[in-house]
């Protein structure tokens, strides 16, 4: 009996010690992981959707820490000097998005890179800002002609819709 509870203490321990190296490399804070969009953990959750705006997302982990859910999406890159402003306002989406579905703010979400995380406050002023791009996105769909949105080569190159493009750099 008492290498059966010996057995089951080092596995419980070897457990522990690799979910915890798990949630180092994927850049999660402390706290329970109520969803995932990472098809190594099982099932896939249905995204959140906010009708309002006709937003859907569906994060990469929402962490409830203290009361609080915090939207942390993983990229794989390394990490730019400072997130890109389409990671920001990626981030800011899910929180709106949390909002939403859960009935409570996110304080901060977090872009995790290969080398590196950030922690973004979920502000007013970026929910603001989130809300007038989204508004302005809604109204080019209805445009028949919508200029190209970058001066970026290599944007071009990876883009569906080069070879349709009559404003493609690639």
């Amino acid at each position: 009996m008492l290498y059966i509870a010996l057995a089951l203490f080092i596995f419980a321990l070897l457990f522990f010690r690799k979910s915890t190296s798990q949630r180092k490399e994927a850049g999660l804070p402390g706290g329970r992981i109520i969803y995932t969009d990472t098809r190594g953990w099982g099932k896939l959750e249905k995204p959140l959707y906010y009708s309002a705006l006709e937003l859907t997302g569906k994060p990469d982990y929402l962490i409830e820490q203290n009361g609080k859910i915090i939207p942390v999406e993983v990229k794989s890159g390394r990490a730019p000097d400072a997130p890109y402003d389409s990671h920001i306002y990626q981030l800011a989406a899910y929180c709106l998005l949390v909002e939403k579905s859960y009935d409570t703010r996110p304080p901060y979400g977090i872009i995790h890179y290969e080398n590196r995380d950030f922690a973004i406050d979920y502000t007013k002023e970026l929910e603001n800002s989130l809300v007038d791009l989204l508004v302005e996105m809604k109204r080019d769909e209805h445009k028949k002609e919508v200029p190209r949105s970058h001066e970026q080569t290599a944007r071009c190159a990876k883009c569906g819709f080069k070879h349709v493009c009559d404003q493609s750099l690639a």
